[in-house]
């Protein structure tokens, strides 16, 4: 998984930066970095799944009410 982000000519180097940012953030890189950060068992992984997808099921019920 390799993110490059090539310095435009008489681009600042804080620019850059931000756009590297930002592509790590849209492809989840820094998001999985932190899940991945401490050893989690395969319960909890399980449990935090199914979690989130009980909120997104409540989510989208609730729109399909309206």
């Amino acid at each position: 998984m390799s993110v490059e982000v090539k310095l435009r000519k008489g681009e600042a180097m804080e620019k850059a930066l931000r756009r590297l940012k930002k592509k790590l953030d849209r492809e989840g890189v820094i998001r999985d970095i932190r899940q991945k950060r401490y050893f989690e068992k395969p319960s909890e992984i399980k449990r935090r799944k199914n979690k989130v997808a009980a909120f997104n099921n409540m989510l989208r019920q609730r729109y399909e009410n309206r």
